[in-house]
């Protein structure tokens, strides 16, 4: 499935095909036209498929995965887009031809994934706050420019403006409130080849979902916020908070947009809750 409209989606379509053709595997390539072919694609199949490839960004792997959930056939994730988050989850190598190459010789990896009230599903995390401004200001002119440092950039002066949203999340039953920079309910915790985690013990494959709220208040709080997540280092401290469970009511005042996954996928309030084993991906060895 090809996403022609993705960052590097059209660029590479060729070498992908000749990666495939020189490790002989056969394949049949669908160029997308609108939201919501590769779903009508896959819905209409009535062949077997031994899996099926996405080349393109965040928003077609989540429609792939989405078809494609509780099936049991492996989607391998080719990055051509700009934030390729999931690709960084699974870690798969940016450079396409190589991705190819390690998911044909990769193994088979069944993951959880969290789902939405409309029935789509994400692999890496749903919230709001400064991955929403990430989402919704940064230009494309600058994704094309400037790839994933684009959306950092954004992010960062979002962070550093202190953007906060009052958030009251419902976790199990159980109630949670915070003025908040990010609230995040994360999948999989460890990005960019487990170079970057989002929280402690944020596993794609445990049957939950953790809750993650930073709440910085001064630019001070910002800057060591930043710096024990890319160490690592998510001991208790008063300016994050991570709560772990199965189902999740995202709420805030005002309302506020939601993204999944590097999309935009509806408003608060909304229900999330996790999807245990719903995808199988094919991952290097």
């Amino acid at each position: 499935m090809v996403n022609p409209g993705s960052r590097r989606g059209l660029r590479h379509r060729k070498a992908v095909l000749r990666a495939f053709s020189d490790a002989g595997v056969e394949v049949n390539e669908v160029v997308t036209s609108h939201p919501g072919h590769a779903r009508d694609v896959i819905d209409a199949r009535t062949e077997h498929w031994d899996a099926v490839f996405v080349l393109g960004g965040d928003g077609a792997v989540m429609e792939v995965v989405g078809a494609l959930a509780h099936s049991g056939v492996p989607v391998g994730v080719l990055p051509g887009g700009t934030g390729n988050l999931v690709a960084g989850v699974l870690g798969i190598p940016r450079r396409i031809e190589k991705a190819v190459r390690v998911l044909i010789a990769g193994e088979q990896r069944t993951l959880d994934l969290g789902r939405l009230p409309d029935g789509r599903f994400f692999t890496f995390a749903a919230g709001v706050g400064v991955d929403v401004a990430m989402v919704e200001r940064t230009k494309h002119s600058d994704k094309r420019l400037f790839g994933m440092l684009s959306y950092a950039l954004t992010a960062t002066r979002a962070a550093f403006g202190r953007e906060r949203v009052h958030v009251k999340v419902t976790v199990d039953g159980k109630v949670v409130e915070a003025n908040a920079v990010l609230a995040m309910v994360a999948n999989a915790g460890s990005i960019l080849g487990g170079r970057f985690s989002v929280g402690p013990g944020v596993m794609p494959d445990d049957g939950a979902l953790d809750l993650c709220l930073f709440t910085p208040e001064r630019k001070r709080d910002v800057v060591a916020l930043f710096w024990r997540i890319l160490r690592k280092d998510f001991r208790v401290h008063a300016r994050m908070s991570f709560v772990r469970g199965r189902s999740f009511v995202l709420d805030s005042e005002p309302s506020v947009a939601v993204q999944a996954d590097g999309d935009i996928v509806g408003r608060t309030p909304i229900e999330i809750t996790v999807a245990p084993g719903a995808a199988v991906f094919l991952t290097p060895r």
